[in-house]
C-alpha cells in the first residue's frame, strides 16, 4: 500500500490559499505581475500550506518575497 504524499487541501481551504495569492500579488510591482510570477507565487503558498505554515500574513510574505524579482 502507498500513501499519497501530495497533501489535500478542501474547497474552502484553496479559497483561502487563492485570497492570499491575490493579496501576495497585489504587493509585488506590476511589471512583474505575469502569469509565470503568479503561478510562482502560488506554487510558493502551496508548498508552505503543505509543509504546515497556516498564518495567513506567513503565507503572503513567502510568496511577496518569492515574487518580488518576478519570474525567471
Amino acid at each position: 500500500m502507498t500513501t499519497d504524499p501530495t497533501p489535500k487541501f478542501d474547497a474552502n481551504y484553496v479559497a483561502t490559499l487563492r485570497q492570499v495569492l491575490d493579496i501576495a500579488v497585489q504587493q509585488i510591482a506590476v511589471q512583474h505581475r505575469t502569469p509565470a510570477t503568479k503561478a510562482m507565487m502560488a506554487e510558493t503558498i502551496v508548498r508552505q500550506a503543505a509543509g504546515g505554515i497556516t498564518d495567513a500574513h506567513a503565507l503572503v510574505s513567502h510568496a511577496v518575497t518569492a515574487g518580488a524579482n518576478g519570474a525567471p
